[in-house]
């Protein structure tokens, strides 16, 4: 499969329409392969497993170096069994941070577990110093989330979980492909969860996941829970749920496996592009987090942290361009938290940012005068 071309042409003095995503921009340039991938499962007649399930499965654990990835129908999916497997259920605390999409505290309640929360970095990302304090006697796991396409602070993570023998649960969701010292995000904690939602760069045509581990125990477990429990069509060894790949998921994800490299490659260069448009600015009016040698971010989003926010976001949609806010209420003040009693000033930094950020259009659609537009309107902006 050709990688999509991207456009290097010069901005003009008309407004222009940017989109922070553009799906029909996706099935333009992939809309020959996609057929095929669909004909190809129609044609075979297998629509739950068979071949490209298992070729999947295959060549994510290839591409992330792991013994065993075991697809799922969500990412949430991959949370919550993955936390079954081992046990974690009620009376157990698993230690999240406040900030993420809901899904991964929500898994933690879904198995029965309690959620307590740590602070973030200036990164977004949890603050090991937190999980540290966070950590009690009834802690069985962390779940670090990997967020925007940048991996946490896992060596730190690492050590205490080694300390006090808890497990390491990554919420790796939006980082597929992203690195930490030369090692996926996933695959460095006991267990790696990841969605192949249509917003992921790697995405699927609707929900999927998958679990990235060198546990084989624990794949097993999933690869039974998954399908009711069973271990072969007439004997269920445990009581299981139904959380299957579809099949045509799989063939779309193998296409689209293909160019997830080009996609990340393009979006890099457009944040740098971003951070070569906008450097000078005071970093109070706007902070883009620097990333460290270590890191290599794969931007499932480009967040901003913004002076007068909202106002900013209102300037950007006068002249055309779509932005997000992921997220702008963070877990412990939602509604169904109130349980667990927390209040405003709890997680002062998680607070503060979901006041500031902002997420720019960053899809490998996007063309180098979009980003030079979009960059142009924030300089306006804060002139």
């Amino acid at each position: 499969m050709k990688p999509f071309a991207v456009s290097t042409a010069m901005p003009d003095t008309a407004m222009r329409q940017i989109k922070y995503v553009d799906f029909p921009a996706q099935f333009r340039a992939e809309e020959a392969s996609i057929f095929t991938a669909v004909r190809s499962v129609f044609e075979g007649g297998f629509f739950v497993g068979g071949g490209p399930v298992d070729e999947l499965e295959a060549k994510l654990a290839a591409y992330l170096g792991v013994s065993h990835v075991v697809t799922l129908n969500s990412g949430t999916d991959a949370l919550i069994l993955t936390m079954r497997a081992y046990g974690i259920g009620p009376g157990d605390e698993v230690i999240t941070p406040p900030n993420s999409f809901v899904a991964s505290t929500a898994a933690i309640v879904a198995v029965g577990a309690t959620p307590v929360f740590a602070d973030v970095l200036p990164d977004q990302n949890i603050d090991p110093a937190a999980v540290a304090r966070a950590i009690t006697p009834a802690t069985k796991a962390i779940m670090p989330v990997h967020l925007t396409g940048r991996v946490a602070d896992m060596d730190p993570i690492m050590t205490l979980a080694r300390t006090h023998g808890l497990r390491v649960i990554e919420d790796a969701a939006q980082s597929f492909g992203s690195k930490y010292d030369n090692r996926f995000g996933g695959t460095i904690g006991d267990a790696g969860c990841f969605s192949a939602h249509p917003l992921k760069n790697l995405g699927a045509a609707g929900d999927a996941g998958f679990v990235a581990t060198e546990d084989g125990q624990l794949a097993e477990s999933l690869r039974h829970m998954r399908s009711h429990g069973l271990v072969d069509r007439n004997t269920v060894a445990s009581w299981g749920t139904v959380s299957r790949l579809d099949t045509l998921q799989a063939a779309i994800l193998l296409t689209r496996l293909e160019t997830v490299d080009n996609t990340i490659d393009v979006r890099r260069r457009h944040v740098q592009r971003y951070r070569d448009a906008l450097s000078g600015l005071d970093t109070e009016k706007l902070f883009i987090p620097p990333c460290r040698n270590i890191e290599f971010n794969t931007f499932h989003t480009f967040v901003v942290q913004a002076d007068r926010r909202d106002a900013l976001q209102g300037f950007l949609k006068e002249r055309g361009i779509e932005t997000a806010i992921h997220y702008p209420k963070p877990i412990h003040l939602q509604p169904a938290a109130r349980e667990l009693g927390h209040k405003l000033g709890d997680f002062p930094i998680t607070e503060t940012q979901s006041t500031r950020i902002v997420s720019l259009p960053i899809h490998q659609f996007l063309a180098d005068a979009d980003i030079d537009y979009v960059a142009a309107t924030i300089r306006e902006f804060y002139k």
